[in-house]
C-alpha cells in the first residue's frame, strides 16, 4: 500500500508540474496573440506601435511571433501604445487542472489498472 500512495504522490507531482507549465504557456499565447488582435483592429502597424511604445519594431514583430517573452514593463508600455487597460491581455483564469481535480484523474486510471 506505501509503494501505491508513494507512486500516486510522485505521478500527481510530476503531471501537476506538466499542467502548470502547460497552463503558463497557453497563457502566453493567449497574450502574444491578444497584443496581435488589438493592434490590428486598431488599425495600428507594428512601426507605429513601436513608436508609440518606445519599442523596437523589430522587438514588436519578435512578440508577436513568440520568439521574444514580453515583461510586464513592456506589456504595460504596449498596453499604454494601443490605449488599452493591460488585463485585457489577460484571459480570465478558469482551470480545472487543480491538484484536486489531477489527483482525482490519476486514482480513476489506477483502479483500472
Amino acid at each position: 500500500m506505501d509503494i501505491y500512495y508513494l507512486l500516486l504522490n510522485i505521478v500527481s507531482s510530476a503531471i501537476e508540474h506538466y499542467f502548470w507549465f502547460m497552463d503558463i504557456m497557453k497563457q502566453l499565447h493567449y497574450v502574444i496573440d491578444k497584443i496581435k488582435v488589438i493592434r490590428k483592429k486598431k488599425g495600428i502597424s507594428q512601426m507605429e506601435l513601436s513608436l508609440r511604445s518606445n519599442l523596437s519594431q523589430s522587438f514588436i514583430a519578435n512578440i508577436e511571433k513568440g520568439k521574444k517573452q514580453p515583461s510586464v514593463i513592456t506589456l504595460i508600455r504596449i498596453a499604454d501604445a494601443l490605449d488599452v487597460n493591460p488585463q485585457e491581455f489577460f484571459p480570465e483564469y478558469t482551470s480545472i487542472n487543480t491538484k484536486e481535480h489531477v489527483k482525482e484523474k490519476i486514482q480513476k486510471l489506477l483502479e483500472l489498472l
